[in-house]
């Protein structure tokens, strides 16, 4: 088993927008004994693993979000933000040092089956070509590190983007079930914010 990251994960780089790893090598052996034991044929989209992790994960990890900033000084509440890239947008977003305390860690791991099929990696060569090269069994592609309320598994814009044809597994959801999610993230959109480096 060789597990590697998308190359759109950066919870594992020094400065990253989201949930961030700290302590890599004691997260991983988390994440290797959860995919060592995850039905990955059973899923919605096989080969597609939402996978919680234990309590004790969260000890390595910093959560990405924290409380929106809400005063009525405008400097102090323009101080507690910074402005990141990601994913191919300039946006605001909380510094690190107002992230909430992690209460729950789960990562998103895809088999390399699985991987190579998404959508957003059937249109990057470049992707396909590294994966292929470092030869992974597994890919890990989201980290996220929770706190607050129960976070949505999406966000608002990655909602509307799986619905566009970002992600096979949205392909099966109900109409009310797109609702459900839609009013979900919205929700959690309007009080809680992404944390960056």
């Amino acid at each position: 088993m060789k597990i590697g990251f998308a190359n759109i994960l950066q919870a594992f780089n020094d400065k990253c927008v989201g949930s961030k790893v700290t302590e890599p090598v004691h997260f991983m052996r988390y994440v290797e004994a959860r995919v060592k034991a995850f039905p990955f044929d059973e899923q919605t989209t096989p080969g597609q693993g939402y996978m919680t992790l234990p309590q004790t994960a969260c000890e390595h990890v910093s959560a990405g979000v924290g409380r929106h900033i809400k005063c009525y000084d405008d400097d102090v509440a323009i101080d507690c933000y910074v402005l990141r890239r990601w994913r191919g947008k300039v946006g605001a977003y909380l510094k690190r040092e107002h992230a909430a305390k992690v209460e729950s860690v789960a990562v998103v791991v895809y088999t390399r089956a699985a991987y190579m099929c998404d959508p957003d990696v059937q249109a990057d060569e470049d992707e396909k070509v590294r994966v292929n090269h470092e030869e992974l069994s597994h890919v890990i592609v989201a980290v996220l590190a929770g706190a607050g309320p129960k976070a949505p598994a999406y966000t608002p814009g990655r909602l509307v983007s799986n619905l566009a044809g970002g992600n096979k597994d949205a392909l099966a959801w109900t109409a009310d079930e797109i609702r459900a999610k839609a009013v979900e993230s919205a929700g959690y959109d309007s009080e809680w914010g992404v944390v960056a480096d």
